[in-house]
């Protein structure tokens, strides 16, 4: 196992796990979860427009900086997809979609990570038995110690053999008491999130795998793993 831990750090592995615990793959992860048959994820946000004016049945969500994008039906937080709404949710978000675009153009599969799906998705990777790279978004190009924290419990579930990122990583998680107190730890961006952390920062919540399906046009397309084997 290995750990990146910003995308530019990013190596090509057979299968690369992205993490952006807050928000875009715990949103994702919720979205599956609860129906939506697939996520498009955008980097820009005029990409995201032309998909919703292309596309029936879509939602738009989205965020810059954890604010919700002007003119998009939602924005980013799992709690607004509780339930399905369309059939297709097109996401652009400050980091993460960005994140995901690149991880697939170096692993040959990308599942997307968080702390509520961690049981599932580390079941999946035992399964598969090949090496891993966990992709954390970061925050602007930058470390994220949220991201290093829920790649840590990663790490912590499979006990592979581990990089040194991979062991810091684990160190990172191991000096936090539990996953609220890991993820409240970050020291960037705006308050007002309080109740998507405590969202985000449940374990194993949902029992779905986020995958990459293949690209949309500009879009990285993704569905849970089951559809996809």
């Amino acid at each position: 196992m290995h750990v990146a831990f910003t995308p530019i750090e990013a190596a090509s592995a057979p299968v690369g796990v992205v993490v952006d615990v807050l928000r875009a793959t715990s949103t994702i992860a919720q979205a599956l979860a609860s129906g939506f048959e697939r996520v498009l994820c955008c980097r820009e946000i005029e990409e995201a427009r032309e998909l919703r004016r292309s596309i029936p049945d879509s939602l738009v969500g989205g965020e810059r900086q954890a604010v919700r994008i002007e003119g998009f039906d939602v924005g980013a937080s799992p709690r607004e997809f509780l339930e399905a709404r369309a059939k297709t949710l097109i996401l652009s978000t400050t980091n993460g979609t960005s994140a995901i675009l690149e991880a697939a153009a170096s692993c040959e599969t990308v599942l997307l990570g968080s702390l509520l799906n961690l049981d599932a998705l580390a079941r999946a990777l035992r399964g598969r038995g090949e090496d891993v790279a966990i992709v954390c978004a970061g925050f602007q190009g930058a470390f994220a110690l949220d991201d290093a924290y829920c790649a840590g419990r990663i790490v912590q579930e499979l006990g592979a053999d581990r990089s040194d990122a991979a062991i810091a990583a684990e160190l990172v998680a191991a000096s936090f008491p539990d996953a609220l107190s890991g993820l409240n730890a970050r020291t960037y961006g705006p308050p007002g999130l309080e109740e998507d952390i405590r969202y985000c920062a449940q374990e194993s919540f949902l029992d779905v795998v986020p995958c990459f399906a293949g690209l949309e046009g500009p879009a990285a397309v993704i569905e849970p793993l089951t559809a996809r084997v």
